[in-house]
């Protein structure tokens, strides 16, 4: 196949502006013999729209009015930075440890220093509880969600029986928009990536990533989730059948589903949402959902 030194120079510009998977895509095709088009601007490959339909969000409900949701608690070693709403609820205000909350005149919530936000528990004044109550219920069933989605694609289930980072998900071996599967817990052992189609409105930031897992989800020290081509945290859903311990300064990136409960070490930080069937227990940490209305 022969290409003008034009065309030539707009692969090569392409090629570097996408990196990653996409630019291996460029490359796959024009070495199949493909058609790139000429869509420079919106850095769509291929010319016409792909037919590949993308998944579906796991739609979260009221629970998205939380950074952290739990039902038997919340607790931080002081001192923790949060920017956005907690609650806890079937359980009172007292699972709530280490915020020294201070309860509003109207007691339909609490404040705290190391809050950006307020606090809701449900023995707090109507109208909380009825809320809380259905945030509560949205997340057992984006749980239950994000556990049910189908996975045919035998590449994306078991990755490296659960071990992410360097081949299996790191900066060269991005992981893409789809559903990834494994019947194992799943450790971050290294710096990883989620790679979107791009950063033009309608690739990205429409780009879903379920990660299930039928056992705990681990982070080691000092790691990052890293998101690029337009990836966006509000759509990726880790969907943990045990429990999430995010270790010392690591940082998480994405909505945590998780069916018991969730640990955010020494300087560990999170950009997303903490939705957990049991408890949330902070050491110095930070968790905001501030990136989550972009």
């Amino acid at each position: 196949m022969m290409f003008s030194s034009k065309a030539c120079s707009v692969l090569l510009v392409l090629s570097l502006a996408l990196g990653g998977a996409s630019a291996r895509a460029l490359l796959t095709t024009v070495s199949a013999g493909g058609d790139v088009g000429a869509d420079a601007e919106t850095g769509n490959v291929g010319g016409a729209p792909s037919t590949v339909a993308k998944e579906p969000p796991v739609e979260i409900g009221s629970a998205g009015n939380y950074v952290m949701l739990t039902k038997t608690g919340i607790s931080t070693v002081p001192t923790s930075d949060i920017t956005g709403d907690m609650g806890v609820s079937p359980i009172a205000a007292t699972a709530m440890t280490g915020f020294s909350l201070t309860a509003d005149p109207t007691n339909k919530f609490s404040t705290s220093a190391q809050l950006t936000g307020q606090a809701f528990a449900a023995d707090y004044a109507t109208p909380t509880p009825a809320l809380l109550t259905t945030a509560v219920s949205d997340m057992e069933t984006a749980y239950t969600d994000a556990a049910g989605r189908a996975n045919e694609d035998a590449e994306r289930q078991n990755l490296n029986a659960g071990a992410l980072g360097g081949d299996y998900g790191g900066e060269f071996a991005p992981l893409t928009p789809g559903v990834y599967t494994f019947g194992s817990d799943v450790s971050i052992g290294a710096n990883i990536y989620f790679e979107g189609t791009g950063p033009v409105t309608g690739q990205g930031d429409t780009d879903v990533f379920i990660i299930q897992m039928t056992g705990n989800l681990m982070q080691v020290a000092n790691t990052r989730v890293i998101l690029r081509g337009g990836a966006l945290a509000k759509n990726i859903f880790w969907q943990v059948s045990g429990a999430a311990a995010i270790s010392e300064e690591a940082h998480m990136e994405g909505i945590l589903l998780v069916k018991t409960d969730v640990l955010f070490k020494t300087q560990s930080s999170l950009s997303g949402r903490v939705l957990a069937q049991t408890a949330c227990n902070l050491q110095e940490a930070t968790i905001s959902d501030a990136a989550l209305s972009e």
